[in-house]
Parts: structure tokens; C-alpha cells; sequence
């Protein structure tokens, strides 16, 4: 039998399979794709629904049934183009709330103005987003260690706020926006 207590405990399948998804998810805009995704389920599918009531059987076919389609597809691979390449997640947002306000037009109101909804909000979910910036190391793990062995830090949650790059501090009364103290006369 051995004292030695350097051995991490074995983490279970289901354990780390959660872990690997929390970390895809915190590591880019993961609703936001989900919502794109989700908006392009009705516009798609609703066009080529029948719904039956007994004998009274209801279509929802449109001169566009195609561009719904289309429209559909789209919005599904820009949610999916938001999951995994989140460098171009502004384009995709952008293109997803256009898409979304053609739906409109195109196929019944877009999805009955659910898959609008999803998608206009998906859209604006994407732009929003910015990765985290890396967690800063609490001051009672500094004291007196060795610091050479230390892993980099790791990235927080994408849950930066697009204005926090703006100093927030609003001109004086009789400034310039935009001089400052430091005036060039």
C-alpha cells in the first residue's frame, strides 16, 4: 500500500464528457447559435407542414415555399457557423437578423414570428458576445510560491460587455467630447 497522495482522482465518462461541454459552451457565443438554430426550424418546416383536423386537412404551402427553405437551411448553418468558428460570429449575426426580417416576408410571417423572434435575438445575442478575458490569480495563492511552475491563466466565460472598452467618463460642462483635459490650441 502506498501514502502517496500526488495521484488525481479518475473522473468518470459522464463527468468529464459535462466538463468538455462546459467548457465548449463558456468558450463562445453558445445561445446565441442555439437561438440562430432554432429560428431556422419553423421558417423551414412550416411551408411544407399539413395539419389535420379530422377530415379537414390544413396546408401552409406559399409561392415560397423554396425561399423558406432556403432561409431555413441558412439560418441553421449560421448557428452552427457561430458554434464553431466564433472569430466570424458578427457576420453571422448580422446575416441571421437579415434573414430573419426577410422571413418575414417570405414565409409566413417568419415560422408564425417564432422563428423571427429566435432569430432576431440570436442575431443580436452573436454581435454582442466577446470572449472573456483571463481570470486574474487570487492574492492568497501568491504568498511566498514559487511562480516559475504556474500554468497561464485561463479564459473566463464569454461574458464581456461590448461597451467596457469606452472609459465611461463624459465630458465637463464647456469641454469638447472627444478633447479632453489635454487641449491642442
Amino acid at each position: 500500500m502506498s501514502t502517496n497522495t500526488d495521484v488525481e482522482p479518475s473522473l468518470s465518462l459522464f463527468t468529464r464528457g459535462r466538463l468538455a461541454f462546459r467548457h465548449f459552451r463558456w468558450s463562445r457565443p453558445f445561445w446565441s447559435g442555439l437561438f440562430t438554430m432554432i429560428a431556422g426550424l419553423p421558417i423551414a418546416y412550416l411551408p411544407y407542414a399539413n395539419l389535420t383536423l379530422g377530415q379537414l386537412t390544413i396546408r401552409m404551402a406559399t409561392t415560397a415555399g423554396a425561399g423558406s427553405m432556403v432561409i431555413g437551411i441558412l439560418l441553421v448553418v449560421l448557428g452552427l457557423t457561430i458554434w464553431f468558428q466564433p472569430q466570424v460570429r458578427i457576420f453571422a449575426g448580422v446575416a441571421a437578423i437579415l434573414l430573419s426580417l426577410v422571413s418575414l416576408v417570405v414565409s409566413n410571417f417568419g415560422g408564425f414570428l417564432v422563428g423571427f423572434v429566435f432569430g432576431m435575438v440570436g442575431g443580436g445575442m452573436s454581435i454582442a458576445w466577446l470572449p472573456g478575458e483571463p481570470a486574474e490569480p487570487a492574492e492568497s495563492a501568491l504568498d511566498g510560491a514559487d511562480h516559475a511552475d504556474r500554468e497561464p491563466p485561463v479564459a473566463t466565460p464569454g461574458t464581456g460587455s461590448a461597451l467596457s472598452s469606452f472609459d465611461g467618463d463624459a465630458p465637463a460642462h464647456g469641454e469638447e467630447p472627444g478633447k479632453g483635459n489635454q487641449r491642442a490650441d
